[in-house]
Formats: structure tokens, C-alpha cells, sequence
């Protein structure tokens, strides 16, 4: 094999490339070695003798690989884990959760004529302070309690 050091190098001045991206037709090496000027070389590179190799991406295959296996419930041990448990979860967020649920349920059975808004505003204050953990606790408590009838539901 020829030393076409200095041809890669013009090249890959002349492409705006790195000189590992020039590529030079290994049939024509011959032909390419006898080019001394960046002349020669530009026109090795329209007859195509010279040409840049493509860029290389980054191969997205081990992150796809990674997501189908944390898809699947793996790699999210303990030793995984960034954050506190309030930062990976909030807990104003998990109390919005709870809470929208438990005043919609209670607005509806008022609306209904199920309880009386005094009996609705005893269950909101509640429901306020974290007694009830779903709508069906809250069920649960109504009936208990006496404010609430099981055919009601």
C-alpha cells in the first residue's frame, strides 16, 4: 500500500472533513499517489477517486435495548433510583390525586339530593384534613356514619 498521507490531508482540507473520512478509490490509489497539488486533488475529488465518508450518527440500538428493559419493570432498583421519594413523586401531586376525586364525589352526591350541604360541608372539612383516602373510603365512612344509605350508591 502506497503512503497517501499528504493527499488525505489535502483532502480533507479541500472536503471541510476529517481526514478519516476521506476515502480514496483503492483502485485508483495509483492514479491518487501521483496528485501533488490541491489542484490534482480537486480533481481527483470531482472524478470521483477522492470522496468524504459519511458522518457517523450515534446508534441509538443500546438505548432502545435500555427502554424495552425499563418497559418491562427492570432496571429500576434501589441502586437506580435519583432523587428522594417527594422529588420522583411529589406529594402536593399524589394530594391533588386523592383530593379531586373525594370533593367531585362530594359535590355530586349534594347536587343529587344524597346529603344535605350541612353533611357536605362536615365531610369536605374532612376530606380537607386527609381522613379519606378514595372516593370509595369516603363511601365507606358516609354509610358508617348513617349519612349515606348502601342502595344510594
Amino acid at each position: 500500500m502506497s503512503d497517501l498521507r499528504n493527499q488525505k490531508r489535502m483532502a480533507s482540507e479541500i472536503l471541510k472533513c476529517g481526514v478519516n473520512r476521506v476515502w480514496i478509490d483503492p483502485t485508483k490509489e495509483d492514479e491518487v499517489q501521483e496528485c501533488i497539488t490541491r489542484g490534482d486533488i480537486r480533481t481527483a475529488i470531482d472524478s470521483g477517486m477522492i470522496k468524504a465518508k459519511p458522518k457517523s450518527g450515534t446508534s441509538r440500538g443500546r438505548i432502545r435495548y435500555a427502554a424495552k428493559q425499563k418497559a418491562s419493570g427492570k432496571r429500576k432498583g434501589p441502586g437506580s433510583v435519583k432523587g428522594t421519594a417527594n422529588a420522583r413523586a411529589p406529594a402536593k401531586r399524589k394530594w391533588i390525586q386523592t383530593i379531586r376525586p373525594i370533593r367531585d364525589e362530594l359535590k355530586q352526591l349534594r347536587a343529587d339530593g344524597k346529603i344535605s350541604p350541612s353533611v357536605y360541608r362536615l365531610y369536605y372539612r374532612k376530606a380537607k384534613g386527609g381522613s379519606y383516602t378514595s372516593r370509595r373510603n369516603l363511601k365507606q365512612h358516609m354509610i358508617a356514619d348513617g349519612n349515606l344509605k348502601e342502595e344510594e350508591i
